[in-house]
């Protein structure tokens, strides 16, 4: 029975081939679409849950209160921690830290070689809050010592070839410094947030740094006392700087660790949104276009049912049971849903390496088996569901009723079947929108005026004695061949390093409390960047007073509220400076933030980085020159240049990844709608054949014919875009409100969208139209 039953699956796969093909690609693409959204959705929900006691680590978070708002920073004074330890009873560890991400890459060695790469400072208690396992050392006093460092297994073996009996070995830091070995990491798991390739002890920070309880230069992390309460905690520690410093307008409070990744963006002290928004995006996208590929599946299955009633009718005609035809049918529709569940996995499996490349991510496809145990029982779940009206409507039917013909289908069936249609194409269709939106906004961005000029500059880092001797290499780099101007200053315009509310000008408010960012800079800095001046100049060797004077920016000249800005004195960090001048606004962060008021100071002694800008001809060789004056000024480092039109490109990388996705993820749902309607556009036409031959017969031309069988489907596309276009209006307007300089939609975005899914229809339907128009009348009419 089993063999006979399968034995007519596989034929019915064989006569009805298209709906098979159909039915197959339309499924194993909506799974494979769907599997790659939730590994990725996984990978984002694991990121930095590694630990043992997670809802117990909290991030001390410092919330600024200014003028404008609450401003949240992830930074508190490098002191914080271990003062909260003795302060608090609740507090059972606490360590400070300064990750990688907001510092260079420092060059450590072996005295032979040098390598760039990635550290973290961090205080004695750091293995007890983050546990990451030793291949080698002793975690409780690998960090005691104020001259030991940590290397990963993947550092060691860089350096070392190898990654036993290091303990003890030398290292060198900054060409200046040497510490010694006191333990070796496990390689980090790919989903910590921040990696980083060595640790340093905390202690180093301090000496190296400016930390005090008013510079916010540190991150803390607490690991609170078992039944210790979280919101008991935070009510006590919300003044507590201001016991320390009676001036300072920051009040703590404290976020759970592992959920900053997701959830790490703030509106006014309250937090709101992050990553987390993307990873509901990606998780209806994920549900939407699986539910296009049931859909389809589905609608194709119960279309060609009806068509099969005389099979059923004869079948129970000379005794076939109501269990062999449910078999039969669930049979079919099961079998299906597995081939396609086979198909997706490899799919994936094929996919994944060009899926992580533009991602960023390192997923796994069998990391999980969760994931693919999950997906096995949807996939089985929609057979299921696909074979039920076959298995069950049809096989209750009366054999007579049947083969007398007296069998029509239902209105409600059919209406079912259009509002399914429907439903696929609205979500088509906000999906082509969205991607028209985050194309139009990309490009808005990338060629939005940002007041500087990127192109051509790069940046890098001094160290050692390149360092030192700071005068006489900028003096040499200058006279490079292709080099056509360079300063020095702190960080970069994209990415700067520095924030102050010590501001003081005449007329001020005494209430207010108002940050700038400020920033120091070397004589040659604004003509090296391309920035405009608006009023005065900028600074000058010809004029020694320029170590008391101030640029500002012309978002400081409206908040300060000065009419006539250059020559005025203002108080800065407690000295009296003037302004010089006035540069016009320019964007140094995402224009996700609108202009922020800004200040440059005079202090080339502070400048950590050299910024230079190249003649666009012959870029790698400048580069290599720069290169070869660097290792020439200081031996033994590793020279690394970046482009400043990269790191913008890198500012708005979440945004170009949504945009990459969703043109994949809209393409699949447009080709899944479409396999879908290809298949009813068959199906329709193939049961109206003999009402298109007697119109062929009766003078009926192939044009008609074909505006025919496409004005049914057309309707309903033209219904999709009319469901559509006001969701997708209301999904674009939230999305871009997140942006502070953003695009307007225009009308012509949803023509585009809707014309376009308009097209696909047509081209869809229109094919198989014409294939019916030019089909010979008499092959159908002889029946």
């Amino acid at each position: 029975m089993f063999r006979h039953s399968l034995l007519l699956i596989f034929r019915n796969f064989k006569k009805f081939r298209t709906t098979f093909l159909i039915n197959l690609i339309g499924l194993s693409s909506g799974l494979a679409c769907a599997m790659l959204i939730c590994l990725w959705v996984m990978d984002e929900w694991r990121m930095d849950k590694n630990f043992p006691h997670d809802a117990r680590i909290l991030h001390v978070l410092g919330n600024h209160h200014q003028t404008a708002g609450i401003k949240t920073s992830l930074h508190t004074p490098g002191v914080l921690a271990e003062a909260l330890k003795q302060d608090f009873p609740e507090v059972e560890y606490a360590v400070a830290t300064r990750p990688p991400g907001t510092m260079p890459k420092f060059t450590i060695g072996t005295g032979t070689e040098s390598f760039k790469a990635r550290h973290l400072f961090a205080s004695q208690d750091y293995f007890r809050i983050f546990p990451f396992p030793l291949a080698d050392g002793n975690p409780e006093k690998a960090l005691s010592g104020k001259e030991s460092i940590l290397l990963s297994e993947s550092m060691a073996r860089k350096m070392f070839h190898t990654t036993e009996g290091l303990i003890g070995k030398p290292v060198t830091w900054q060409q200046k410094r040497q510490f010694t070995i006191s333990g070796i990491f496990r390689d980090l798991p790919p989903n910590v947030s921040e990696p980083y390739d060595y640790i340093l002890s905390y202690d180093i920070f301090l000496k190296e740094f400016n930390v005090h309880w008013d510079n916010h230069n540190a991150m803390t992390f607490v690991m609170l006392k078992p039944g210790a309460d979280v919101g008991a905690f935070n009510k006590k520690i919300a003044d507590y700087i201001k016991t320390k410093i009676d001036f300072t307008s920051v009040k703590l409070s404290t976020q759970r660790h592992s959920e900053n990744y997701l959830y790490g963006n703030f509106t006014n002290g309250v937090q709101d949104g992050g990553r987390i928004e993307y990873v509901r995006l990606f998780s209806l996208v994920a549900i939407f276009i699986l539910l296009i590929a049931s859909i389809n599946f589905m609608n194709l299955s119960t279309a060609r049912a009806s068509r099969r009633m005389k099979e059923v009718g004869v079948k129970k005609a000379i005794g076939a049971g109501k269990g062999s035809l449910i078999f039969q049918y669930l049979g079919e529709s099961v079998l299906i849903s597995f081939i396609s569940f086979i198909v997706a996995l490899a799919a994936v499996y094929l996919l994944l390496p060009f899926f992580n490349t533009v991602t960023a991510k390192q997923l796994t496809l069998f990391a999980d088996m969760r994931l693919i145990g999950f997906f096995a029982v949807l996939t089985l779940a929609t057979g299921l569901l696909a074979g039920s009206y076959p298995a069950l409507y049809l096989s209750g039917f009366r054999p007579v009723a049947i083969l007398k013909g007296n069998f029509t289908s239902s209105l409600r069936e059919l209406w079912v079947r259009k509002g399914l249609v429907v439903f696929q194409f609205s979500i088509s269709i906000v999906l082509i929108l969205a991607v028209i939106v985050v194309f139009m906004q990309l490009r808005y961005v990338q060629n939005k005026n940002m007041g500087y000029d990127r192109e051509n500059v790069v940046y890098f880092f001094k160290e050692g004695p390149m360092k030192e001797e700071s005068r006489l290499f900028m003096q040499r780099l200058r006279e490079l061949p292709g080099v056509v101007n360079a300063s020095n200053a702190t960080g970069n315009v994209t990415t700067h390093w520095g924030t102050t509310t010590g501001v003081e000008w005449p007329g001020k408010d005494k209430d207010a409390n108002i940050e700038f960012g400020c920033q120091s800079i070397d004589v040659g800095f604004i003509e090296t960047m391309g920035l405009q001046m608006a009023q005065g100049r900028s600074y000058s060797a010809d004029f020694p007073s320029d170590s008391s004077g101030l640029i500002i920016n012309e978002a400081a000249v409206a908040v300060m509220g000065l009419s006539d800005p250059v020559g005025k004195e203002v108080t800065f960090w407690g000295d009296k400076c003037k302004i010089i001048g006035v540069v016009k606004n320019f964007h140094f962060k995402s224009v996700h933030k609108a202009m922020s008021p800004w200040l440059y100071y005079f202090r080339p002694d502070q400048a950590s980085a050299v910024v230079a800008r190249l003649r666009p001809e012959n870029t790698k060789e400048t580069v290599a020159r720069i290169e070869s004056l660097i290792r020439e000024m200081n031996p033994g480092s590793v020279p690394e240049l970046k482009f400043m039109d990269e790191d913008f490109q890198a500012v708005y990388q979440t945004e170009s990844r949504v945009g990459v996705l969703s043109r994949y993820f809209a393409g699949i749902a447009i080709l899944i709608s479409c396999l879908g309607l290809f298949g009813l556009a068959a199906f329709s036409a193939e049961r109206r054949m003999k009402e298109i031959s007697i119109r062929k017969v009766l003078g009926g031309s192939g044009a008609h014919i074909i505006y025919l069988l496409s004005a049914d489907f057309t309707k309903l596309v033209l219904v999709a875009i009319c469901v559509a276009l006001p969701i997708g209006y209301w999904i674009a307007s939230n999305w871009l409100d997140t942006f502070a300089y953003r695009i307007e939609l225009q009308w012509w975005y949803f023509v585009v969208a809707g014309m376009f899914a308009l097209a696909i229809a047509w081209l869809t339907v229109g094919s198989q139209a014409v294939k019916a128009a030019r089909t010979n009348p008499v092959r159908h009419l002889k029946d």
